[in-house]
């Protein structure tokens, strides 16, 4: 897509002024300051995005380091592991079964501060209380590193999601990208880190418990700086958020675009979280190391999201979307399936697995990176924040 470019000005330009009823006509009004900027003050923005990300989604990542850990201990006696991946999908589910009330409290409020704010408490408060869960009680873990972790990402993160599409038009796929990155560059500090943790033995409590508190008060340092100094272009771009608008769903594109979304978000959940666990099945020998397969995977998304994100600015975003996509399918079935079959010693298997999550982790989260740049693209502003809210309902379902 050649043009890409020179249309997301216009769009930009077009689309961000209210639209004023004369004589019974639509005209729409120009407002050049509600020009996306493509710089200034939107580097810091994407600098505090990209930390949110780090301390919100790249934590939510390092849960399979967790559920590693879960399995291979009674940690919770009478747990099973049905319960330890309930518990990691509550995190994501509960995150994003915010969207579409985020949406109404954010024009309400006129402001994407507060609902951030109420965000990071949030999610360190369910980090501390479940440092402090009983093991016994496994509803306490749903209730705390479950419901509360995710409820607390959805609010610190979703409100910040439409900032960097607002202020970039010519390198907004490229913005999105670094910005996504934020989650690989959190996954691999905050999965080492835990993995670190839960391995010592601690004076006052168990390595567990410290792992969960250490990112409650990582996260809540970091989250409150960024969300300090984090602006969105709302008050410029004046976009008509809708809540729900039946049309759209009988749209072929929009369907499209869902379909992918949900294929996409289900494989990268299934390896996100399956990868860890996997090594200590398929290479029994190297289990003291597979819990840095997560850091691995989220090497690759670091590396490769703002690379993506460059090569959709300039090949197109569906395009590098679909290719991302496809080559994320043939690693799964050509490397990462026939690995516990294949001949060779643990060490071989395990070398042959990292290389999988650092490729794969490369191409994994595309969704993340690109979904919001061509939802804002292709279907306008004045469609973004319901399109949005659809998305991350079809993730919900997951």
């Amino acid at each position: 897509m050649g043009n890409d470019a020179e249309r997301s000005e216009v769009v930009a330009a077009a689309t961000v002024a209210e639209p004023a009823i004369t004589n019974g006509s639509v005209v729409v009004e120009q407002d050049t300051s509600a020009t996306p900027p493509d710089g200034g003050y939107g580097w810091v923005c994407v600098g505090c995005v990209f930390m949110l990300n780090a301390c919100t989604w790249g934590i939510a990542a390092t849960y399979g380091v967790f559920l590693s850990h879960y399995l291979s201990t009674d940690a919770h006696p009478g747990a099973t592991a049905l319960d330890y991946a309930f518990i990691g999908g509550l995190q994501f589910g509960c995150a994003l079964a915010l969207a579409s009330p985020i949406t109404i409290i954010t024009r309400v409020l006129d402001s994407i501060h507060i609902p951030m704010l109420a965000g990071v408490l949030i999610q360190t408060a369910g980090y501390l209380l479940a440092s402090f869960a009983d093991r016994t009680q496994i509803w306490q873990l749903y209730l705390t590193q479950g419901v509360l972790v995710g409820a607390g990402i959805g609010l610190a993160y979703l409100p910040s999601a439409a900032v960097t599409s607002q202020w970039f038009a010519r390198r907004r796929s490229l913005a999105n990208g670094i910005v996504s990155a934020g989650s690989g560059v959190g996954g691999i500090a905050f999965s080492l880190a835990s993995s670190r943790v839960m391995s010592m033995t601690t004076t006052g409590g168990d390595g567990v418990a410290w792992a969960l508190r250490t990112l409650a008060i990582a996260s809540a340092a970091v989250n409150l700086a960024a969300v300090a100094l984090v602006r969105g272009r709302d008050r410029q771009l004046r976009p008509t958020a809708r809540g729900f608008d039946a049309a759209l769903l009988a749209r072929p594109d929009v369907a499209l675009l869902l379909a992918w979304a949900f294929c996409s978000m289900l494989g990268y959940m299934t390896l996100l979280y399956s990868l860890s666990a996997y090594v200590r099945d398929a290479a029994p020998s190297s289990a003291a190391r597979a819990d840095a397969v997560t850091a691995w995977l989220n090497l690759g998304t670091a590396v490769g999201r703002p690379a993506l994100g460059w090569a959709s600015d300039r090949w197109g975003r569906l395009e590098v979307a679909g290719a991302a996509t496809a080559a994320c399918a043939v690693l799964v079935f050509a490397v990462w399936l026939p690995v516990s079959e294949a001949e060779g010693g643990d060490g071989a298997k395990y070398g042959v697995v990292v290389g999988f999550a650092v490729v794969s982790g490369a191409v994994l989260g595309v969704l993340w990176m690109v979904g919001a740049a061509a939802v804002f693209f292709f279907f306008w502003s004045f469609f973004f924040f319901f399109l949005s809210s659809l998305f991350l309902f079809v993730f919900l379902l997951l």
